[in-house]
């Protein structure tokens, strides 16, 4: 690699963890924990949790994701009394741990004109949604430079939210290239291996065999941000075409990033020449994609993949819909979707959201999850499969693929398997991916004497994803009941229909879009681990109902799912946008 992209992204990572540290060091702390490998982090946390006082112990318990263990430890100390100064360290670990108003409790102990008080009480702001709240705070702070830089930049993020947009000079006699298209995207492959990014490659690849020049870029800063420190200015994957932002430093504030990615996006475009720019939520790619396309004077649109408003309250309880950053959120994404050409969305649920928000049904076309490639090749049993992962071949596995995170469910997945397993002593749990959820399902596993009997991988090669849905007997997508699960649509079930594997699912409205309650899956109530068990239990004895549901999905997915038949969809969009295209 050369030595000066090197450089930069050093400079670029430490100035980034600099950053981070003045602005809230508890979540830094956090994030760090969850990008290093567990056999670093696993020591430093036993150390802290055996260090005097509670600020270190309560981070080991933040860091290992046993959050009613910082709950306890910190309600204790909250009772007894606190210094100044540590009731200010020990509000920030409750408000990374998702407790306001534990926070909110350990913060009266400290006078507002107490050093760091404001910037503890931003940070408590922001994290409830009341973005105005939380530069007040640090108005009434001590006026120290942390306090100064933690106001410039959410006072600049505050301006995104309330309608600022990148600027460009209109370009002039620009000339694209026929059946070319630039991407602009959140994450990519191969550094992230979230559903997001194994869309975006799908479909982009999809894209390229259809004869298009396919090119993608990434936010600023991505990946090395995410601790990919020796990440290269351009990466190819299967024919499509990844392009980095990587400056030394980033400007401060999420207007002047915006500005800069706009700047740097035009830039390429102008290299690449695409005929149409094509992005995804949340708002801030629309943004900035919209500026360059004014500027070319070139076609766009607009993928809504998720609904990210929602997703940020998901964990907030209801205050969070109220609140003034969901508001802004909300009015952005619709601004966002009523300018661009034409708005793609995953499903119907999705799309009645998408015309709430202004947008005709003409210019809305369905680009649902699908699959491909290796999951078109006819699939292996299960106890191949699973030879294959080198995971105990014997027994019956019940599990799901899929980011652990709580909305997910995992939780009432494990406690429904623990009822279950008394009554099928063969039975396996197996959970496949990672995520902020994962230290704490792992000691759920552990407290419900189900350890023994449960497979937690990690995060798997994208090679081997679809033999991972080969090795379940039976796939559960237990999401919780919230606005965000409601309407969204997940990829990994799709790819677990096309694995031939019957789906187990939350009965919720984008969920039955996908998997067909009685033909191929069966529907049970969210946060019901009782219900599920006793589905799972049903599903897994009727080895010919299991076999027809199976069978049925498989044909089903593999008939009307594929990216193929998706990229064929957007290009014929593309071309109504743009005929010159």
């Amino acid at each position: 690699m050369n030595p000066t992209r090197v450089l930069k992204n050093l400079s670029l990572a430490g100035s980034t963890v600099v950053e981070h540290l003045g602005d809230d060091p508890a979540l830094l702390a956090l994030q760090l924990s969850r990008r290093l490998p567990g056999r670093s982090v696993r020591p430093v946390a036993a150390a802290a949790a055996a260090a005097p006082g509670v600020f270190l112990p309560a981070m080991a318990d933040l860091v290992r994701g046993r959050k009613d263990g910082v709950e306890e430890r910190l309600a204790r100390a909250a009772g007894k009394g606190l210094p100044q100064r540590g009731a200010i360290r020990l509000a920030d670990v409750a408000v990374a741990a998702g407790l306001p108003e534990l926070a909110e409790k350990i913060l009266a102990y400290a006078p507002a004109r107490t050093n760091g008080w404001a910037a503890a009480r931003a940070r408590l702001c922001w994290y409830r949604g009341d973005m105005t709240g939380a530069i007040a705070a640090l108005d009434r702070g001590t006026g120290t430079r942390a306090e100064r830089h933690l106001r410039s930049r959410l006072a600049s993020e505050l301006s995104v939210f309330d309608g600022w947009t990148p600027t460009l000079a209109k370009i002039q006699g620009f000339d694209s290239e026929p059946n070319t298209v630039l991407h602009v995207l959140t994450n990519s492959l191969p550094t992230t291996g979230s559903g997001y990014a194994q869309r975006s490659q799908s479909l982009l690849h999809a894209q390229y065999k259809l004869g298009w020049k396919v090119h993608a870029v990434t936010r600023l800063g991505y990946p090395v941000q995410v601790g990919h420190l020796l990440a290269p200015d351009v990466e190819e994957l299967d024919g499509v075409v990844y392009h980095r932002l990587l400056p030394a430093r980033l400007p401060k504030g999420m207007a002047a990033r915006l500005q800069l990615q706009a700047e740097a996006v035009l830039r390429l475009a102008l290299e690449v020449k695409p005929a149409v720019l094509h992005t995804t939520t949340h708002f801030v790619n629309g943004l900035v994609t919209k500026a360059v396309a004014e500027a070319l004077d070139i076609p766009w649109v607009y993928e809504v993949r998720g609904q990210l408003a929602d997703t940020w309250a998901s964990g907030r309880g209801e205050d969070a819909r109220r609140s003034e950053r969901y508001q802004k959120f909300v009015a952005r994404e619709a601004e966002t979707m009523r300018a661009a050409g034409a708005v793609a969305t995953l499903g119907l649920a999705m799309q009645s959201g998408v015309v709430a928000a202004g947008v005709p049904h003409e210019d809305i076309f369905l680009l649902p999850n699908a699959v491909g490639e290796d999951y078109l090749v006819d699939p292996l049993e299960p106890a191949a499969a699973r030879k294959h992962l080198g995971l105990p071949v014997r027994g019956r596995f019940i599990g799901t693929v899929s980011s652990l995170v709580d909305y997910e469910g995992l939780d009432d997945l494990l406690r429904a398997f623990a009822l279950l397993a008394p009554r099928v002593p063969d039975a396996l749990c197996l959970i496949v991916g990672d995520g902020a959820a994962a230290p704490g399902l792992k000691r759920l596993a552990s407290e419900l004497g189900i350890w023994e009997q449960t497979v937690f991988t990690g995060r798997v090669p994208r090679q081997n994803a679809h033999l991972y849905h080969q090795a379940l007997d039976v796939f559960v997508v237990p999401r919780k009941d919230l606005p965000v699960t409601r309407a969204v649509t997940p990829l990994k079930p799709v790819e677990a229909l096309a694995s031939a594997r019957p789906v187990v699912f939350s009965d919720l409205p984008a969920l039955h879009e996908v998997v067909r309650a009685g033909v191929d899956g069966r529907a049970a109530p969210p946060e019901n681990p009782d219900i599920l068990a006793r589905i799972l239990y049903e599903v897994l004895e009727d080895g010919a109902s299991r076999e027809s549901m199976a069978n049925e999905g498989r044909q089903h997915t593999v008939a009307t799912r594929t990216w193929t038949s998706l990229a064929e969809t957007t290009v014929k969009r593309y071309m109504e946008l743009g005929p010159s295209l």
